[in-house]
């Protein structure tokens, strides 16, 4: 069964960081593109990093670039997320996915439950 779990979510004051992690299961992700996705209360979901699995590039979105820093452990069949400096618009949930490309952030297949994130002082 594939199956993505996403965790390490957690309420931090403004400045402060978060790592989230991404274990997937029913799958290798070696040849896939893994990108993470966020969704702020009463906004639509959004691609904010991708991990692309056949050359090893990292994308971001422009408001995330210096802050968030994406990861793979081919061992553990697990990509992470590395966010640091978080202001209040990061809260959201995070969600990671497979897509078809890095740029478009074309999502396919399953989605995980994803973690909340909340920055607040």
């Amino acid at each position: 069964q594939v199956q993505f779990v996403e965790s390490g979510g957690g309420l931090v004051e403004p400045g402060g960081s978060l790592r989230l992690s991404c274990a997937a299961s029913g799958f290798s992700l070696d040849f896939y593109a893994i990108a993470w996705f966020r969704q702020a209360p009463g906004k639509e979901r959004e691609g904010v990093s991708c991990f692309d699995g056949n050359n090893g590039n990292e994308y971001y979105v422009d408001s995330v670039k210096g802050r968030f820093t994406i990861s793979r452990d081919n061992a553990k069949n697990t990509v992470y997320l590395q966010i640091d400096s978080l202001t209040p618009v990061d809260t959201a949930v995070y969600y990671c996915a497979t897509v078809r490309d890095c740029i478009m952030y074309d999502q396919f297949g399953y989605w995980g439950q994803g973690t909340q994130v909340t920055v607040s002082e």
